[in-house]
């Protein structure tokens, strides 16, 4: 890639190609070659009597064959061919019909229905048919002999009746919808593919995915993300996935100038009496490796000077107490700790902006890290390790802030970054907890001694700081790139039912420096999971729906690559996707967690109990159950939110996480930290991935769909109550405010959960038609499957503001009326944001019409999920 692109340059050590890094680019050879001979056949591999099986049929279905499945059928063909030789062979009809019966199996045309059979016994029967008389008769004069003309005049008669009684049958059962085939080009049995999936991901190969991605730091739009992109590009093609590409856009993105960032405290006289290090110190030195520098993505430039006051975890409500306290804080230094009340780093600068600071500088407190050893022998940060990350405004603005609500295309309108509103307007930089200790003692004695929760640790005592404290001089040049090129890595397995349908399937690429953990261990899963289902494609398979993976670009700035898609495809997003399945991190800790949409919530069990953790030796349903987890709402916290909030599509978010950090955004985020600290043995990786494949399957490859839309009446009907009542706790329908109800909002919701519940009835009858009728499904019963499952997956989109202007006041990319980011804290869920916005605004009248807004909104959806509009 072209270095000039950008004033910041790195020069990224090259990534080993796939060869070098597996020692083989054959899919199979890169199999365990130690697996037993069993395991290595896999799928279609002998038996326990050394037979090798043909491929089972879909749990007694096939569906009517299209000219995309005739045209898939692969290395079915010979099977195909096998069991279609004549019955004229006896010698081997036998043979073959003990194997269907042996392996469930049908001839080809699977079992005929009672008229099928009449008709072939007709034809038969006719053709049969053995005249025993002649017919004669002279030529006329001038002909010298006669000439005998043998015409079995009856058979043919006999016969071309035949052929017009069948061809009219026929017609008329296709045309009254009564005929029924098993044809398909699909016909392996759902549960071996899901016991394959799950027996095939292999721990081993997972690390070696995960060394090869940490190689080289990848921050987004540099060269190592772009090397790394291209072997993703390439692992994607070597795998077999289809309409592989890579999807370029332009974004605003800013890179520290060398020696531009400055943390210094000054004397009264103004020399320099401390300079703070900033950077981390060099993970690797034999041989050595290019390191990200430390400093906050999408932060304002700035030289500043001022008073250095400590403002605890920089939420509103401690900005607000320096102020009830009497501390001036105009023009002054902000000094917040990571994590706490205020969990978004882009809030504690916009609160600092707000309050009047002249700029902000966050730091890793080892009161709010880990306990225990640190890295790279525990989880906890050293002394000298930094928290890199975004301080852009992702809950108000998401993706390119340069170009909010359309794709930053190469010649795409752009606004100005100036008071753009997805950035703060003041300096930030991030520090270690050695650096800041040292801050931290420097105004002991000014302002007041802190309060016991916003003391932290290391230092005794805590000051809060004044105009009084010593000044710091905060320096955070940068170069600032409006049209810097990302790069999405795109692929797909083409399905053979509704192959205009997606499963979307995602993880980002670009990383803060090594990123073994955020999003390292995501992708080497993914890489897993693309391997299985390759080598599943390799061997005939194809799902119903089609498959897309997803390797995003500069999700760590602003979920920027995953949004421009978005924005790019959004009419057909909003129409052909059904599904987004979202992993960033994969392997933080040891416990299951999952957010998303309340439709997942019947799949995710099954895929659970499917799952067991070999540690604990327990499902991984049964510890989620022991614990009381459940299914949270999505917040703004991954590449999810676009899916989710603007384009509708039901969205999960999943991975393993703990109550202990993980040297989150910092050099020690690295390979050798995840083999011996992190997942030893890449267990945790592993039963993730087996979760990951299973819910694809669920969702690609299941006739009728697992939407759970009882679990998402019931949340509804939850969260509408909640509503009502933390409205409540804000001063609704106290003295002096408006009258204001969700009366409304309870009528939508209480008639969605009576819509559901009879719209899930269909199910159940076609369970007892189809699965319980032999496998026999009408193209009448076929065409409403389709549509049963279609009107799931739109149900979600239906849920969007679409109103010109519509979405969240203020907040209008973000169109959900249900799910959205906290206004004030991104990575936190807010159901029906847009009522929450405007209460918290002390706006009533707003908050009654958007409470009216989002109860029509889901009415009008409900009546469209069983077809009444």
């Amino acid at each position: 890639m072209p270095s000039d692109e950008k004033p910041y340059t790195y020069e990224a050590l090259p990534i080993p190609t796939y060869e070098e890094a597996i020692g083989s680019s054959s899919r199979t050879s890169s199999l365990n070659e130690s697996s037993e001979p069993a395991e290595r056949e896999g799928l279609l591999g002998p038996d326990a009597l050394g037979r090798t099986p043909v491929p089972t049929r879909r749990a007694g279905y096939r569906p009517p064959p299209t000219e995309e499945s005739t045209s898939n059928r692969g290395s079915l063909e010979q099977h195909d061919a096998f069991l279609g030789r004549r019955e004229s062979e006896d010698s081997e009809v036998g043979m073959v019909r003990g194997e269907i019966e042996e392996m469930e199996l049908e001839e080809p045309g699977g079992p005929q229905s009672t008229w099928g059979k009449r008709i072939s016994n007709l034809s038969r029967s006719l053709s049969s048919i053995h005249l025993p008389f002649r017919w004669k008769w002279r030529i006329p004069d001038g002909l010298r002999e006669w000439i005998s003309l043998d015409f079995n005049i009856c058979l043919i008669l006999a016969r071309i009746f035949a052929i017009l009684l069948i061809m009219g049958v026929v017609y008329l059962l296709f045309v009254s919808g009564v005929f029924t085939t098993r044809m398909s080009a699909q016909m392996f049995d759902p549960e071996s593919v899901r016991m394959y999936v799950q027996s095939m991901m292999d721990s081993a190969r997972i690390e070696q995915h995960l060394k090869v991605v940490t190689q080289t730091d990848h921050n987004a739009g540099t060269e190592g993300d772009y090397v790394l992109a291209q072997y993703v590009e390439q692992f994607f093609l070597s795998n077999g996935l289809e309409d592989v590409k890579m999807d370029e856009y332009e974004v605003y993105l800013n890179y520290p100038k060398e020696g531009g960032r400055k943390v210094d405290i000054l004397g009264d006289d103004g020399a320099i009496t401390w300079t703070a290090q900033i950077e981390e110190d060099p993970v690797y030195t034999d041989p050595p490796r290019q390191q990200t520098p430390v400093f906050h993505g999408l932060s304002r430039a700035g030289d500043v000077t001022g008073p250095l006051i400590y403002a605890n975890y920089g939420s509103k409500e401690d900005y607000k107490r320096l102020y009830d306290s009497g501390i001036e804080t105009k023009g002054a230094i902000a000094l917040v700790r990571y994590y706490g009340t205020q969990t978004d780093r882009a809030m504690k600068v916009k609160g600092a902006e707000m309050a009047g600071f002249a700029g902000c500088i966050i730091y890793s407190d080892p009161a709010d890290d880990s306990q225990g050893p640190p890295a790279p022998n525990g989880r906890a940060l050293p002394e000298d390790g930094v928290q890199r990350g975004s301080v852009a405004l992702t809950s108000w603005i998401v993706g390119d802030v340069l170009t909010p609500g359309w794709a930053s295309t190469k010649d795409a309108e752009r606004v100005s970054k100036t008071h753009n509103p997805g950035l703060v307007n003041i300096p930030s930089i991030p520090l270690s907890w050695g650096d800041a200790q040292k801050l931290l003692q420097a105004i002991q004695g000014h302002g007041q001694q802190v309060p016991d929760e916003w003391k932290g640790a290391g230092v005794d005592p805590y000051w809060s700081g004044d105009q009084s404290s010593p000044k710091v001089h905060l320096v955070n040049e940068q170069d600032e790139n409006e049209k810097q090129k990302i790069w999405n890595v795109m692929g797909q397995i083409t399905g053979i039912e509704q192959n205009e349908k997606a499963i979307i399937i995602g993880n980002h690429r670009d990383a803060w420096v090594f990123g073994a953990t955020d999003p390292g261990s995501g992708t080497a899963v993914m890489l897993e999971v693309i391997h299985i289902f390759g080598d599943l494609m390799a061997r005939g398979w194809r799902p119903l729906r089609t498959i897309i993976f997803a390797s995003w670009d500069a999700e760590e700035y602003n979920l920027i690559g995953s949004t421009e898609y978005v924005e790019k495809n959004i009419e057909q997003l909003r129409k052909d996707a059904f599904i987004y399945i979202n992993v960033d991190v994969a392997v933080g800790g040891t416990e299951f967690k999952a957010a998303g949409s309340p439709i997942f919530k019947r799949a995710l069990m099954e895929t659970l109990a499917r799952v067991s953790d070999p540690i604990k030796n327990e499902t991984l349903k049964d510890i989620w159950e022991n614990r009381g987890d459940q299914l949270t709402g999505l917040g703004a916290g991954s590449d999810y939110v676009a899916f989710q909030d603007i384009a509708g599509t039901s969205s999960i978010d999943m991975g393993f996480d703990g109550d202990s950090h993980y040297p989150y955004h910092s050099a020690y985020d690295n390979f050798e930290w995840m083999l011996r600290v992190g997942d030893p043995g890449f267990i945790f990786h592993n039963m993730l991935a087996q979760v990951w494949g299973l819910l694809i399957l669920e969702f690609s490859d299941k006739l009728v769909m697992p939407f759970d839309m009882s679990a998402y009446s019931a949340s509804l009907i939850a969260w509408s109550m909640d509503l009502e009542n933390w409205a409540e706790s804000k001063g609704a329908n106290q003295a002096g405010n408006p009258t204001w109800s969700t009366d409304s909002l309870r009528e939508a919701v209480l008639q969605f959960a009576r819509d559901a519940k009879q719209f899930e009835k269909w199910e159940l009858e076609w369970d007892a038609m189809v699965l319980g009728g032999n496998g026999f499904e009408s193209n009448i019963l076929a065409a409403h499957r389709k549509s049963h499952n279609t009107r799931m997956a739109n149900f979600e989109t239906h849920l969007l503001d679409l109103e010109e202007g519509g979405g969240i006041p203020n907040r209008t990319q973000y169109k959900h009326v249900v799910f959205g980011p906290d206004l004030w804290s991104g990575y936190d869920s807010a159901m029906f944001p847009a009522v929450r916005d405007a209460v918290v605004a002390e706006d009533w009248a707003l908050a009654q019409q958007q409470v009216e807004k989002a109860a029509a909104i889901i009415m009008k959806a409900s009546k469209k999920l069983n077809g009444n509009i």
